[in-house]
């Protein structure tokens, strides 16, 4: 997608890094990432993602989701292509885990669909286009969800590393923001969307899908009433005025924001840089 219009956890896999995980101080349970200034900060622990996904799975199941008969696949190693277009060293086993697995269509919220590993390097990094803003470098992401509307991407390195972020596909928004601290809790998230009767099943030219809020009723509102995180699911556009906080609490430069189209323009061309550099 490309405009200009205005307006415990395993090794990385490939360059290999050492994974681990944090414990909850209030529990002793493996739990997802910690967000600590100064701290070292790891992915999900990976017992606590597939048992997140199995929740998932089996919330989706239960709602008419049918789900491929195939038993758990083990991570494989990505292309080469991904470490040149993301200028990475190495991979995380989480990510190479959710990429192996076998998923219905659709499967997520929204008829959201996984995003394979990518082929065409110009259009995985112009899809990066209006992540503008960033706490990490705008190429340490890889696009891995594709709503209609939205992408979410997860970050492959840094401080940041592991967390799902989300853009919505529109020139003007400027709404690059964290939509869950990791894939566990992204999927633990909708799973409690379901449960709370949020995530309903609603069949669609003869598929089931399934869908975000309903009754008229303004669906972030909804979200929040059931004591649920808005931002993790696949819905636009965001209350302006809790975005711009959820955007500071990330991290995010809101100068940047601020100055809207001109940053937009400089992502953009830092794309066609590299997009030069790499031959694409």
């Amino acid at each position: 997608m490309r405009t200009k219009e205005p307006g415990a956890a395993g090794d990385g896999v490939g360059r290999g890094e050492q994974g681990g995980h944090w414990i909850s101080s209030t529990t002793g349970e493996p739990a997802h990432r910690a967000h600590t200034t100064g701290s070292l900060l790891m992915l999900d622990d990976m017992r606590v993602l597939r048992d997140a996904v199995e929740e998932y799975r089996a919330a989706a199941t239960a709602a008419g989701i049918t789900w491929p008969e195939r038993g758990e696949s083990p991570g494989a190693q990505p292309p080469d292509l991904v470490y040149r277009l993301f200028d990475v060293d190495h991979v995380a086993e989480q990510l190479t885990w959710l990429q192996s697995q076998a998923w219905p269509e659709p499967a997520f919220p929204e008829g959201g669909y996984l995003v394979p590993w990518p082929t065409d390097g110009g259009e995985a990094l112009d899809n990066l286009s209006l992540s503008i803003g960033t706490p990490f470098p705008w190429r340490h992401q890889l696009t891995l969800l594709h709503f209609d509307v939205l992408f979410y991407t997860f970050v492959l390195a840094g401080d940041h590393e592991g967390e799902i972020w989300r853009y919505e596909i529109s020139p003007d928004a400027w709404d690059a923001v964290r939509a869950a601290d990791s894939l566990a809790a992204l999927f633990t998230e909708w799973t409690k969307g379901m449960a709370a009767g949020v995530v309903r099943p609603t069949d669609i030219s003869g598929d089931r899908w399934l869908l975000v809020g309903g009754d008229g009723r303004d669906t972030f509102e909804v979200l929040q009433e059931h004591g649920l995180d808005p931002f993790a699911f696949p819905v636009a556009p965001l209350e302006e005025t809790l975005l711009r906080a959820r955007q500071r609490e990330c991290g995010v430069d809101m100068t940047c924001i601020a100055r809207g189209f001109d940053c937009h323009e400089e992502l953009l061309d830092a794309i066609d840089a590299t997009r030069a550099s790499l031959g694409m």
